[in-house]
């Protein structure tokens, strides 16, 4: 299909059962091609026709089984997103059967496995009769259209095809990263009533095993949601086995057909479910709908990664966050890109692992995290120039946001000064990126620290505390979203009245973002970071009242409060400051926080381990009783001589001890 797009043609009637209008009537057409050409020409028309430009898109690259009837039905201020509706389609024929009529025997997915050199490659053909398998293996357990599937995989083809096959039939799947705790599997299990849940039995994740079936038994103990278990072969080495429920995953497929005939799915029906930590203890499952996320998704992953056929695309994010959904499964295949896989760490078994990958599978786009690049900053430039990473067209980066000593070692060391770094900004609700130096004028660089530039159709803007927006540049406030784009989440499963007051009660007819930000003199963005109680830790987003929670569990604690501070390779540490009770039969300081790490550990996962544990007999409270987290962000960060006004304190005294016994502890860290 066409990837040129006219604004000036109307769309066959074969497309579209109206007729969308247009009066924009530029001297030479538009094409996607010519983006950075006719960039402020693009850009004003996306905002100021959205109907138009994002109905000729979904029209021109998505295949439709039925027409949409209107592109838009979204009222902020009403909780109202609806986009494409009347139309119908399958997103898993869009991502893999539409390829294989093209070009069955492209490369879809390289999986680079833990060890290196191990890598295993799956064409467009063999994708499809694997994701057609396991599809009809999850019908033969009684899986429909509507139901939700959980998948607990290490990263791998069966676990893009567990997604796929999910898709085609119509299931929900819900993405769980394979580093959450039992609990944390359970309660997020629970809350989907998820009826399948599909692992592993073991993960390898740099040189050692990870016992995922024996965490999913641990799971399921306290759940009776799930009634099968799907197993697939990792590392073939004795697990835990309940005949009447777990199903071998490898062997089930071969006993099924490699045809299945994808589900017809309403352009507002529900794809997937992805859950992201909140302000309370309680994770969100974001829910993201067909039509919308696949174009939104496909047409970032070409337009900022400039991504061209032929390339090969590696993101190394995992798939249980929503960066390994959108461009490593449905961005790179809606395209028909070849997509890397990507099972180990950036450090196995050496530093060099990244561009030792690069080098072997002439890898174009590199896409990653500013702590990981922080990380490998650390082990020396020796481990990169070892390597040949010629093939490197861009450079890319997610997370929390990327510092500038970071940005120059990524474009400079890793790039040799000639691959663009794009530096970008989205989340798990938005579907896609949001901000990036790419697609940008002719002649725009990309500015380090910066993700610069809203993509096509995004509108930002800066707010102040009461809510007014800020028009002038070289400002900084609240980072807010004025228009509604396809990509967007539609609600929180099961409940929307949360999803309304999380992005849209603070400032109505407004998305929040939860994230501060500066517009500099030239109108480019800067992401400055959470200004909520959401931290993003070692790339994960987490919130604080989730690691509260479990500290809380601890037998003598009374009472916890939990910051993120500055760290030189997560970019944010956790920090806990925990009192505790007066039990009179205390153990040692090191076995109390060593005790409180487990149960964190245990509950949510290694990568929620605070970093720094504050044993305090009092934390810093207003009269009414609200915890002036400012104060222990300050303490925590090293910025206690400015801690600001205080004087709200019940008692302002608390603070000189937080301070004192910070000292000490700083000195044990």
């Amino acid at each position: 299909m066409s990837s040129v797009v006219r604004f000036s043609r109307l769309l066959a009637p074969a497309m579209v059962r109206h007729r969308l209008m247009s009066n924009f009537r530029p001297e030479k057409a538009l094409s996607l091609s010519s983006v950075s050409d006719d960039h402020s020409v693009w850009y004003d028309y996306s905002l100021n026709n959205s109907e138009q430009f994002w109905g000729d898109l979904a029209a021109e690259r998505l295949r439709w089984r039925r027409p949409f009837d209107r592109v838009t039905d979204c009222d902020m201020e009403r909780g109202i997103f609806r986009w494409f509706d009347g139309g119908q389609l399958n997103v898993c024929e869009n991502v893999v059967d539409r390829h294989v009529t093209t070009d069955p025997d492209k490369v879809a997915l390289i999986w680079e496995k833990d060890e290196p050199g191990e890598e295993e490659r799956v064409t467009y053909k063999e994708l499809k009769s694997m994701v057609c398998r396991l599809a009809n293996v999850l019908k033969s357990q009684g899986v429909k259209k509507g139901d939700r599937v959980a998948i607990y995989m290490p990263v791998s083809p069966l676990a893009v095809c567990s997604m796929l096959a999910c898709a085609r039939i119509g299931a929900v799947h819900s993405v769980v990263f394979a580093g959450f705790s039992a609990e944390a599997l359970r309660s997020r299990i629970d809350d989907a009533q998820a009826s399948v849940l599909i692992t592993a039995d073991e993960g390898v994740r740099g040189g050692k095993t990870i016992p995922l079936k024996a965490t999913v038994d641990k799971a399921l103990e306290g759940t009776a949601a799930v009634n099968r278990v799907l197993v697939m072969t990792r590392t073939g080495n004795v697990v835990p086995w309940n005949t009447e429920r777990d199903i071998r995953m490898e062997d089930a497929m071969a006993l099924v057909s490699e045809s299945c005939e994808a589900e017809t799915m309403d352009s507002e029906d529900n794809l997937f479910l992805l859950y992201t930590s909140g302000s309370t203890g309680r994770p969100k499952g974001i829910a993201h709908t067909q039509a919308g996320y696949l174009l939104y998704a496909s047409l970032t992953h070409e337009l900022v990664f400039d991504y061209k056929p032929g390339d090969i695309f590696a993101c190394v994010a995992d798939i249980g966050w929503i960066t390994g959904h959108s461009y490593v499964v449905y961005g790179p295949l809606s395209n028909g890109a070849t997509t890397v896989l990507f099972e180990s760490i950036p450090t196995y078994p050496d530093p060099g692992r990244y561009w030792e990958m690069v080098s072997r599978l002439k890898i174009t786009h590199f896409y990653t995290a500013p702590t990981a690049v922080r990380l490998l900053i650390k082990a020396g430039d020796e481990h990169v120039h070892k390597y040949d990473r010629s093939s490197l067209r861009l450079l890319g980066c997610v997370g929390e946001p990327l510092n500038v000593e970071a940005w120059q070692w990524y474009n400079l060391v890793v790039g040799d000064a000639r691959c663009p770094v794009v530096d970008t900004w989205w989340q798990t609700e938005t579907g896609g990126i949001m901000i990036a130096p790419k697609p940008a004028p002719n002649g725009v660089k990309p500015k380090p620290g910066y993700p610069m530039i809203p993509f096509l159709g995004i509108d930002p803007v800066l707010v102040n505390e009461k809510g007014e927006i800020i028009t002038e540049n070289d400002v900084s406030g609240l980072l807010c979203v004025r228009k509604p784009w396809p990509g967007m989440a539609r609600t929180i499963h099961g409940d929307h009245n949360r999803f309304l007051d999380t992005y849209f009660s603070r400032f109505p007819s407004l998305y929040f973002t939860g994230d501060g930000a500066r517009r500099d003199r030239d109108g480019y963005y800067q992401i400055t970071g959470r200004v909520d109680d959401v931290i993003n830790v070692k790339g994960h987003r987490l919130g604080t009242a989730e690691v509260e929670s479990a500290i809380d569990e601890h037998p003598d604690v009374a009472e916890s409060a939990v910051v993120s501070f500055p760290h030189d390779i997560y970019g944010e540490g956790i920090y806990a400051y925990v009192i505790l009770k007066d039990t009179g039969d205390l153990h040692s300081q090191t076995e109390i926080t060593d005790s409180i790490k487990n149960i964190v550990k245990h509950r949510i996962g290694s990568f929620a381990v605070p970093e720094v544990i504050l044993l305090t007999p009092a934390l810093p409270k207003t009269r009414s009783g609200k915890i002036m987290r400012r104060v222990l962000r300050k303490v925590a960060a090293n910025e206690a001589d400015d801690l600001g006004d205080v004087s709200t304190l019940a008692d302002p005294s608390v603070v000189d001890v937080i301070k004192k016994r910070h000292i000490e502890t700083a000195n044990n860290y």
